[in-house]
């Protein structure tokens, strides 16, 4: 049936829509977060000549440093080749976005990029751009909709992984006596993307928790007992404070919080820095690179971020993009054709829009940022900044 569909988009608008659906290999990913509550602008950005095709972008919130850095740079990107663009942000509200999608395909855009606040919130609005023939892009989130044409993201469950693993090296649980004690807070059950964090962290972290090396003093192992609602940092301190008042105020000493991402450890530092009567350091992960951040990094109230290069990412989306308006056939050969000087993986095989139907996906490779390689990482690439005060700026967004 979506075979049968393509065909008919392609003959009335030329266009070659490739729908979710497909086999391959590699491993999966998601992107992150959303965050504190501050006014999130919805107007649209217009650039590029006027004769050339539209692009639009609709962003999940301003309230969140990170999608300020994906949404410049989108909209840098395709400004400079020549798109128009439509960008909006949605203020982390799933009707909002709905209604900015709705507003973009009635003024005629050509090809959608969503970053989704509620990935199984958009159906009416994706079945719109479908039966209308827009190609979508799900960027960084996957959208739980057979519409979504591509996905673009970083693998999402290597993020976890590599937190998980930063942790197992830091307490070197592979030598080390123990007992540890480890805390975990997980991402937005909306957001598609938190469930691979949590999985490829706790893969790791398990085989320690069932043999009794890490404790989880808690009890709290369990994805929605970790969750974070829209990866709010007030909503990470609150429970952070909850969890060390009730199971650490004895002296117990805490040895790591595997957190998802920066906006979630921001406030289990804070709870850590105020609450925790230990005098040891405790190991705390992340993910983004947000400039507060890598602040508590360099201070040592941080121990790591998992840094996703979000220019990188929307250099693939642009490639990928102007392939799917061009009608080209689309597969790995986009990877080498395109001469991307980072690694990036075609994948048809680990995401599903709905049961069985696969969603084809370039997905990148993300690192890890400690205090240690933090200007190598960041500053040399050219990503951020050293500014007068020693910390990192980021150069956009």
């Amino acid at each position: 049936m979506k075979k049968t569909l393509a065909l008919i988009l392609a003959a009335c608008m030329s266009l070659s829509l490739v729908a979710c659906g497909g086999g391959n290999s590699s491993t999966p990913n998601n992107g992150s977060q959303a965050g504190t509550s501050q006014p999130a602008s919805s107007q649209p950005s217009t650039g590029g000549d006027t004769s050339a095709k539209t692009v639009g972008i609709s962003m999940p919130t301003k309230s969140l440093e990170r999608w300020n850095r994906d949404g410049a740079y989108l909209d840098e990107q395709f400004k400079a080749a020549g798109y128009n663009t439509i960008v909006t942000y949605s203020d982390n509200k799933n009707e909002q976005q709905v209604n900015d999608i709705q507003n973009m395909l009635s003024q005629g855009v050509d090809l959608l990029i969503i970053a989704a606040i509620d990935g199984n919130g958009l159906n009416t609005v994706m079945n719109d751009a479908g039966a209308a023939g827009i190609p979508v892009i799900a960027y960084d989130r996957l959208i739980m909709n057979d519409n979504s044409s591509y996905y673009v993201s970083f693998d999402n469950y290597t993020v976890g992984k590599l937190q998980g693993e930063y942790v197992r090296d830091a307490l070197q649980l592979d030598s080390a006596a123990g007992p540890f004690n480890m805390e975990f807070t997980a991402g937005d059950p909306a957001d598609n993307n938190a469930g691979y964090f949590f999985n490829g962290a706790m893969d790791v972290m398990k085989p320690y928790i069932d043999s009794g090396k890490v404790i989880v003093k808690s009890g709290q192992t369990a994805f929605d007992q970790v969750a974070t609602d829209q990866w709010q940092t007030d909503v990470a301190l609150d429970r952070a404070q909850n969890v060390l008042a009730s199971y650490y105020s004895d002296g117990s000493q805490l040895d790591a919080w595997l957190c998802s991402n920066d906006s979630t450890s921001l406030g289990v530092t804070q709870a850590i820095t105020q609450d925790y009567a230990g005098s040891n350091s405790v190991v705390i992960t992340g993910q983004d690179g947000d400039e507060a951040n890598l602040r508590n990094i360099k201070d040592g109230t941080q121990s790591m971020t998992v840094y996703k290069a979000v220019a990188n990412e929307a250099v693939v989306t642009l490639d990928l993009a102007k392939a799917i308006l061009n009608g080209d056939t689309i597969d790995a050969s986009l990877i080498s054709a395109s001469g991307w000087s980072f690694d990036c993986a075609y994948d048809t095989d680990s995401y599903e829009t709905t049961p069985g139907n696969k969603c084809p996906s370039f997905l990148l490779v993300p690192d890890v940022v400690t205090a240690d390689n933090m200007e190598e990482k960041l500053v040399t690439p050219g990503y951020y900044t050293v500014g007068d005060d020693g910390y990192l700026k980021a150069t956009n967004g």
